[in-house]
Order: C-alpha cells, then sequence, then structure tokens
C-alpha cells in the first residue's frame, strides 16, 4: 500500500482512530515509509519478527538477452515445461496479447490482471493453483499477497520498473523452504535500465544471450510438458455432424453446406 500511493489514506484513516487505542501492525517488511507509520502511530510497541533468523529461500537468478523477435519464443519455451511458471509484464495490454502469442506457440496459458472481472480473476488463478494450465500472465496484481504452492519459475517478461517490485515478483517462487528459479528477459536497448535495477535489488545474476533454441533455456524450464490438445466445443445451434475442424486451429469448416430455400424451389420446379 506504501509503493502504491495509499499511504495518505492510511494516515487520515489512523488520525480519526482514538489516540489511546491499540494498534497492530502487520507486515512484510518495516523501512522506508511503513517505519514512518510505525514510528508515528505506535507507542512503545512490542515487537515480533517471525523467522527473522531463518535461512534466506534458495533463488537461482539469470538474465536472457534477448531479440525483440526472439522474445516470445523464448518466453514460451520457458514456460513449456512441466513446472509452474508465473510470468510478469508490466501492461494489462501486454499481459493479454502475451498469453495469446503464447498459445498461438503450443504454450496453454492464462491471464491475471486488473482489465478482468473479480469472477474471471478467481477463476484463471484458480485454474493456474490447481494445475489445469501451468503459466499464469499477470502484471504487479500477482506481486503482492497473492500466493500460489509449488510456483516453480518465475520469468519478468518486462523488466520491472523498479527494484522493489523485482523483489517482490521475485517472492512468488521459493516460499516456505523450498528453492526456485527466476529469469529476467531483456533486449541490448534495456540492458542498462536493468542493470541498474539488479544493482539496486543486490542479485547477480547468470547472464547469457538466448534464443528459442538455446540450451540454458531447458535447463531453466525442465522436460517439456506433455501437451493435450482438446477439441473445440460445438458452436450452439449447429449441427455437430455436419462440421469438421480444420487442421492446426481452433475454427471449424462445413463440408456439406445447406442448400438454401432458393436453390431448393428451383429444384422443385424443375422436377414439377
Amino acid at each position: 500500500m506504501a509503493d502504491l500511493g495509499f499511504l495518505p489514506v492510511v494516515r487520515r484513516l489512523l488520525d480519526m482512530t482514538p489516540a489511546d487505542g491499540q494498534r497492530m501492525l502487520f507486515s512484510a517488511t518495516l523501512d522506508g515509509a511503513v517505519d514512518v507509520i510505525a514510528r508515528r502511530f505506535l507507542h512503545r510497541p512490542a515487537k515480533h519478527s517471525v523467522d527473522a533468523d531463518s535461512k534466506p529461500p534458495e533463488i537461482t537468478h539469470h538474465l536472457l538477452t534477448v531479440t525483440p523477435a526472439d522474445r516470445v519464443g523464448v518466453i514460451a519455451t520457458l514456460a513449456s515445461g512441466e513446472g509452474r511458471v508465473l510470468i510478469f509484464t508490466r501492461t494489462k495490454h501486454g499481459a493479454r496479447k502475451l498469453v495469446k502469442q503464447l498459445g498461438l506457440a503450443g504454450t496453454l496459458a492464462t491471464e491475471l490482471h486488473g482489465n478482468l472481472t473479480q469472477g474471471a480473476r478467481t477463476r484463471n488463478l484458480a485454474a493456474f493453483a490447481n494445475g489445469e494450465v501451468n503459466a499464469l500472465v499477470a502484471t504487479d496484481i500477482a506481486a503482492r499477497g497473492i500466493h500460489v504452492d509449488g510456483i516453480d519459475l518465475v520469468v519478468h517478461a518486462d523488466p520491472p520498473a523498479e527494484h522493489k517490485a523485482y523483489t517482490h515478483r521475485s517472492g512468488r517462487t521459493a516460499r516456505a523452504g523450498t528453492e526456485g528459479t527466476v529469469v529476467t528477459v531483456q533486449t541490448a536497448a534495456q540492458v542498462a535500465e536493468v542493470r541498474t535495477l539488479m544493482r539496486k535489488a543486490g542479485v547477480s545474476p547468470h547472464a547469457s544471450i538466448a534464443g528459442p533454441g538455446s540450451a540454458v533455456l531447458r535447463e531453466i524450464a525442465g522436460p517439456p510438458a506433455k501437451r493435450v490438445h482438446r477439441p473445440a466445443a460445438p458452436r450452439a445451434g449447429r449441427d455437430p455432424g455436419r462440421a469438421a475442424r480444420q487442421p492446426g486451429c481452433g475454427g471449424r469448416v462445413e463440408l456439406f453446406p445447406r442448400p438454401s430455400r432458393s436453390s431448393l424451389n428451383a429444384v422443385r420446379g424443375r422436377a414439377n
């Protein structure tokens, strides 16, 4: 809430509460603006930290430099493994576009962003959590406050705008003592920006130049998952016996088109 600009509202709400009331603060971090709130509104607080001395999560960071033409192919290969993959984009439009591109590349994915209704968000997140789809493409809406067990790989399809977002995004993997992998995909035009980002985040990634067929991608993603091809459901009001799936796509073609009424009348007239 601090990073997203809600602190003025939080301060106004706290100012409206009784000064001698009991207040409790729960936060994943206690620095910057959050610490300012704590010092202003908490008086001689008792502090309790959960797992303060526990071992930090084991995350392997990779930095892949790609050409713009190879970007989608590289991401599709990373998302093609058997593990659960969370892919981040900067914009809602970028998330929706990438889901379509991954589908064309043979990787089934779903999306999570602010342009979806709450019902659609819930369904898509559930499909990802229960393994119905292995890849979820999301904006930073999924970087905080959303937990899915067993995310093996986080992919920054678009490098985040600042290092805190990188930390929160990357933290979706390697949870509860497990290991995880984080991959940042950059183009040559983004090198300076990403170098600064990594320095501020305190990360020294394994750097590689990659294309869709690079061995490093399969090393990261693991063996490719088996693809299940589901036949498309027939359209409402259409006779499925009169149509067949067009090879290689989700469309349908009529094998025996129904003759028009005018052509039937013409045949009857000739017969009479």
